[in-house]
């Protein structure tokens, strides 16, 4: 089990990397989805959920089948599914159309998180695991930042999106080959599929502290509605700051680029400091950096923006690294599915949500409603780190 612990951390950041750089390309094709459809905010929320429902709706059942399909023959499904629906979106031309595409694209996109990390967590201990999941969460990011900025410098010098978005495809088709030989490799020890052919002696979904896990899922319910919101409309709010709309899409490649960062740093803040100490340190932080975006000028916002990155998305960091704690090892893969999905039901939610307040009063308002949303889970830290010191944190 030792020497596939890189191993299996390179395969499951490479998945991590490709399938979260399809899905952060929608940010930066938003603004001219809208200019060419004529969408609403409303709309551009919509569009965001789609995708982020299916994953909603697929993350438990992922889980599960996991446990009988090994997690190695999903993921390589995942990614093949993904670049499917990424062309059936270069052909689209309607809003209706993009929704369909990004339907399958999100399917695909369900079945990845809850299994890298199960893996990942069942080859790791101790803080080291946290440190693994901090640089999974981080490969995630680079993917990302590597995808929208690729795609936003490619819009820039004239390429039609379409094309952008068909090249994705066939690439994440490439990558499902590739996976697909490395996990043939890599399954000779048998450690891939484990949760398959190790059933579990522990009954239901092996949840060590209900109390404790039900608060860890709300604080990252709060958390992910932010963080999508915030990375759907802050290019609309460089808009309304009078900038043309291919540069606003790089607000959202300044922002993913600390995200980057903070995926990384915040696993080893959270090893240092303890999950509730630097979860308040980052939610202050983050709801600090929100504010600064909407009130200072232009240039000072793309300055602030990777550091607002660093807090907005290394969270997520600290609230997953705490799912091994309340699960028991053989059901991994079922409480990952739980929390992601709770994550994913957040990014269905919270674009909807914002985007119809931008359409009543404006996005500068549902922006400060986004930093009002970080501060709510203050409240429910106490809560969480009395289920840890159950758990034995």
């Amino acid at each position: 089990m030792q020497t596939l612990k890189k191993p299996i951390l390179v395969v499951s950041s490479g998945v991590h990397a490709t399938q979260d750089g399809l899905t952060s390309t929608v940010y930066v094709l938003l603004p001219i989805l809208t200019q060419s459809l004529g969408l609403s905010y409303a709309q551009v929320g919509t569009i965001r959920a789609v995708y982020s429902g299916m994953m909603w709706l697929l993350e438990i059942p992922a889980g599960i089948l996991s446990e009988r399909f090994g997690e190695q023959r999903l993921l390589v499904f995942g990614l093949i599914t993904a670049g499917f629906g990424y062309g059936i979106l270069s052909i689209a031309d309607s809003y209706y159309g993009v929704l369909f595409a990004l339907l399958i694209a999100g399917i695909g996109a369900a079945f990845q998180h809850s299994l890298s990390s199960a893996l990942i967590s069942r080859v790791y201990d101790g803080p080291s695991g946290r440190v693994a999941l901090g640089t999974y969460n981080a490969s995630g990011d680079a993917g990302k930042l590597l995808f929208t900025g690729v795609a936003s410098l490619l819009f820039g010098v004239g390429i039609a999106w379409q094309e952008v978005v068909s090249g994705y495809g066939i690439l994440a088709l490439l990558v499902a080959a590739v996976l697909w030989l490395g996990l043939r490799r890599l399954r000779l020890p048998g450690a891939v599929s484990m949760s398959a052919r190790n059933p579990s002696t522990a009954g239901g979904w092996g949840i060590r502290d209900r109390s404790g896990f039900r608060w860890l899922a709300a604080i990252v319910f709060l958390d992910s509605a932010v963080q999508d919101g915030f990375l759907v409309f802050v290019a609309f709010l460089m808009i309304e700051k009078n900038i043309p709309a291919g540069l606003a899409a790089f607000a959202v490649v300044a922002t993913l680029a600390g995200g980057v960062i903070g995926k990384y740093a915040c696993g080893h803040l959270s090893a240092r400091m303890g999950v509730v100490r630097s979860l308040i340190l980052v939610e202050v932080c983050t709801a600090a950096g929100i504010m600064g975006v909407i009130m200072l000028p232009t240039v000072a916002v793309f300055f602030l923006l990777p550091l607002v990155g660093i807090v907005l998305q290394g969270s997520s960091t600290i609230t997953y690294g705490s799912v091994r704690q309340f699960v028991d090892e053989a059901r991994q893969s079922r409480g990952f599915a739980l929390i992601y999905s709770m994550a994913n039901g957040a990014s269905v939610a919270g674009p909807v949500g914002f985007g119809i307040i931008s359409d009543i009063y404006s996005v500068g308002a549902a922006v400060v409603l986004m930093a009002v949303v970080t501060l709510l889970p203050l409240g429910m830290c106490l809560r969480l780190q009395a289920g840890l010191n159950r758990v034995g944190q």
